[in-house]
């Protein structure tokens, strides 16, 4: 039931008749008339909407064909036998309040092709888009001539996967003796929640037709299919795609639906099919197909290609091409960072979550040659070998914050003695390090770069799924997944960052007995149910961003952090806990 937004005439003492006479007239206003209609006339006023009003200004291009009309047409239809058609109209607006239908009549009030406040002064539909609840206007609330004996009833329609403002359902109908509230509001209520449950059901069929459009324009291509809200982007176009070029294919997609919607007798096909303009420097082309639901383009999808580039030149000092999945601003920066310090043959320590993707980072930047590694989780005679280590060998040691004693002793021994040994650490941050792993993380603290947990970057999940999956067997297709199911990974906190996700992946690749996308039906219960998140207030996001400053500049060292924040460590722990950091 949408909340009330009350109406002001149900509880004015003075007579509002009188009321707005004398402010037409220029007069002094009786005392106790309700501020909020005052105000409303005043806006009308400003606005330089005349009182005697037949007809609006300007009447808006009315739109032919629309989400929202084509959602809500069938269910007001079925509506509007119940309504009393000869003494109430009911009425459709979108959210720039133009009248998208009506149907019925009330003796003296033709329908409005516009409810602005700024063509028709106060109204129930400008109060209930505004308010965003259910509102009335009654009599002499109106700033009209023509509505001075009409009583409406307004209900907001949102969408249902963001709560975006739509439009609005209104009842009007003859002035209510009785004020509010209206005789006609359960109906209004009714039409607008049925109406938000039809465009529920829609949007579940247009994100299976743009997948299905997807896959048949096959994943293992450069491929993007969009409609303005979801998207899906197979990897090879990740790898192509830059913000400028996405937004353009964004920008395509409305566009196409756009010109569908205020045309449909024209082809969208010839106006958005074929190649599009992107913007310069793009590095490859784009062919654009409408995706169709029921006649109407709901979408596009882009297949990409990349142009022939001239060899690049190579620098003296190249940095190692990593090749990991994941194109997010997070993830970029970390590569970006992480090769740049790989030029140079100095030791390398890279922080983050268990699972964060480490060791892999590690192995890309240490090239195609032959690396050693040491685990010290493991490797029980490590600090034997490390003094020995050859400088000119490369040598990969994992789990630094498991190395005892004696290890950390051997191997800032063999760092004092080669100090330019190609050398990668990785290190992840937990209990407090003793006073000699200390020393080392201290030493290599320069030159370190911490890693994104993966509920930092979930935009890299859908490009990390096709990578994880395992090879399909011959005559199978690729493992693929229903928008419902990306969005509950995507809003999965994973704690085990990507390990875990991996994980998720290859026991769905191999155990599960249906075929087609993977719904979010089979996640694990965790994964489907999601976490039970509260929204974070301005001065908590402004907290946990100092938070994961000062852990970004002291290497994931939450004992620095917590003094260079001025807290306790018992106080970060609790609050990392309570930020999901």
């Amino acid at each position: 039931m949408t909340t009330t937004e009350p109406s002001p005439a149900a509880t004015a003492r003075p007579s509002l008749r009188l009321a707005r006479e004398r402010f037409l007239a220029g007069c002094p206003l009786p005392g106790g008339v309700p501020e909020e209609v005052v105000a409303a006339w005043r806006r009308a006023r400003f606005f330089g909407v005349p009182h005697d009003l037949k007809e609006p200004a300007v009447a808006p291009s009315r739109p032919v064909a629309s989400a929202l009309l084509g959602a809500a047409r069938p269910v007001l239809d079925r509506i509007v036998p119940a309504l009393d058609t000869d003494r109430s109209l009911l009425v459709l607006t979108d959210e720039r309040l133009r009248v998208l239908w009506s149907a019925g009549n009330v003796p003296g009030l033709d329908p409005c092709p516009v409810l602005s406040e700024q063509e028709v002064g106060n109204n129930s539909a400008a109060l209930a888009l505004r308010t965003r609840r259910r509102a009335e206007v009654h009599g002499p609330e109106h700033f009209l001539d023509r509505w001075q004996d009409v009583s409406a009833v307004s209900v907001p329609l949102c969408a249902p996967e963001n709560g975006r403002l739509l439009g609005t359902v209104t009842v009007a109908s003859r002035l209510c003796a009785a004020r509010s509230p209206h005789p006609q509001a359960a109906l209004a209520e009714a039409a607008a929640t049925a109406v938000e449950t039809e465009l529920r059901a829609r949007a579940g069929r247009v994100e299976r037709v743009l997948l299905d459009a997807y896959l048949r324009a096959g994943p293992d291509r450069a491929v993007a299919a969009l409609d303005g809200r979801n998207r899906l982007i197979s990897a090879a176009a990740q790898r192509l795609l830059t913000s400028e070029v996405l937004a353009a294919l964004e920008r395509t997609a409305v566009s196409a639906q756009h010109a569908d919607a205020s045309d449909p007798a024209a082809s969208p096909e010839a106006a958005v099919s074929g190649l599009v303009e992107l913007p310069e420097g793009a590095g490859c082309t784009a062919r654009i197909t409408p995706v169709r639901l029921d006649g109407t383009v709901v979408g596009v999808v882009a297949v990409l290609e990349p142009l022939d580039a001239a060899p690049l030149s190579v620098p003296d000092s190249p940095a190692p091409w990593v090749t990991l999945t994941g194109s997010s601003v997070p993830w970029r920066h970390v590569v970006a960072r992480a090769a740049e310090l790989a030029r140079s043959r100095k030791p390398l320590l890279l922080t983050g979550e268990r699972g964060a993707g480490k060791s892999a980072l590690a192995r890309e930047l240490l090239g195609p040659g032959p690396v050693q590694e040491a685990d010290a989780a493991r490797d029980a005679g490590l600090a034997q070998a490390l003094p020995t280590w050859p400088a000119d060998r490369p040598l990969l040691l994992r789990h630094a914050e498991r190395l005892a004693q004696p290890g950390v002793a051997a191997l800032n021994s063999l760092l004092d003695a080669h100090p330019d040994i190609r050398l990668l650490v990785t290190y992840t941050p937990g209990a407090p390090a003793g006073p000699c792993l200390q020393r080392l993380l201290d030493r290599l603290s320069a030159r370190s770069v911490p890693l994104p947990p993966l509920r930092e970057r979930t935009e890299d999940i859908r490009e990390l799924l096709p990578a994880l999956a395992p090879r399909p067997t011959p005559g199978q297709p690729p493992l693929t997944w229903t928008l419902d199911a990306l969005r509950a990974l995507e809003r999965y906190p994973w704690p085990g960052n990507v390990a875990e996700l991996a994980h998720v992946v290859r026991a769905l690749a191999e155990h599960r007995r249906v075929s087609g996308p993977v719904r979010r039906a089979e996640l694990p219960d965790a994964v489907r149910e999601g976490p039970a998140a509260r929204p974070l207030s301005p001065m908590e996001h402004a907290e946990r961003a100092a938070i994961l400053e000062a852990l970004s500049l002291h290497g994931g060292n939450k004992a620095r952090a917590a003094a260079a924040l001025g807290i306790g460590r018992a106080t970060l722990y609790r609050k990392l806990r309570g930020y999901r950091v």
